[in-house]
């Protein structure tokens, strides 16, 4: 009975984080280029009654017989699948279709994100909403000074027209393609920092390429990835772990219930 009660609060406590991540999801439904979050439950280890037994010529094999005491938090993963597109027609605004992030230099390094909503500050450096740098595939600083119109490629190469009216290529837009998208760490902002277990370089670095080459996605202009996550999923996984929440609760009363029975008999 103790066992059971044990089990029922490791149960409560698994599916209240797996409320905690739908809600973070709920939550960001409309935030570009997010990532949904998912999480996988691991029993715990079980409790032997009766070890297995091997068969003899005059008796057959038996099985253990076992007890688990439990359920753990086996994984929070981030899914990094396409997320929907939004057409907003700023020249500007980008989306990548497949692998690969945008690089963005900050004062504490470097760091990469799938929200391509870009501007061009005061002194005509391309940077995103925070005012982080984005770079190039040499990972320099892009600046479009000068450029009365600008034009963005799938293959990432920024034309500006000038006031000759010629147009002329300025920069190509780097991606940083990860063996391992599940393994970045996520900062807030919609940013994400490389770990040790993200890529294939020293420290997780990944490999900075241009657009449409070696397997990295395209960029598409005029163009933001919104969120991955499906609302109609959340829903029903809610639904899954409030339940599976109060049936966790039940076995705690059941149990109760029965001790308190058995306290009961010496009444």
């Amino acid at each position: 009975m103790l066992r059971s009660m044990y089990a029922g609060i490791s149960g409560m406590k698994g599916f209240q984080t797996k409320l905690d991540v739908i809600g973070n999801n709920i939550a960001n439904v409309n935030t570009v280029g997010f990532k949904k979050g998912r999480v996988t439950f691991q029993d715990l280890m079980s409790q032997t009654m009766v070890s297995a037994n091997a068969p003899t010529d005059v008796r057959g094999g038996t099985n253990p017989s076992q007890v688990g005491l439990g359920s753990k938090i086996g994984s929070i993963d981030n899914i990094h699948t396409q997320g929907f597109s939004q057409t907003t027609n700023s020249p500007l605004d980008l989306q990548l279709e497949g692998d690969g992030m945008f690089i963005l230099d900050t004062p504490e390094g470097r760091v990469y994100t799938r929200a391509g909503n870009f501007y061009l500050d005061g002194d005509d450096n391309l940077v995103n909403a925070d005012g982080y740098f984005v770079l190039d595939v040499n990972g320099d600083r892009i600046n479009l000074s000068e450029a009365n119109s600008i034009s963005i490629g799938k293959d990432g190469v920024i034309t500006v027209v000038g006031d000759d009216n010629n147009p002329s290529e300025r920069a190509q837009i780097g991606i940083a393609v990860f063996a391992n998208p599940g393994g970045l760490e996520k900062i807030g902002g919609n940013l994400y920092r490389a770990t040790s277990n993200a890529g294939t370089g020293t420290d997780g670095e990944p490999t900075i390429i241009a657009p449409e080459s070696d397997g990295a996605a395209t960029i598409v202009s005029g163009a933001l990835e919104m969120s991955n996550v499906d609302l109609s999923e959340e829903f029903t996984e809610m639904i899954t772990a409030q339940r599976g929440f109060q049936a966790n609760t039940r076995i705690i009363t059941t149990s109760d219930e029965i001790l308190q029975e058995l306290v009961n008999l010496k009444r």
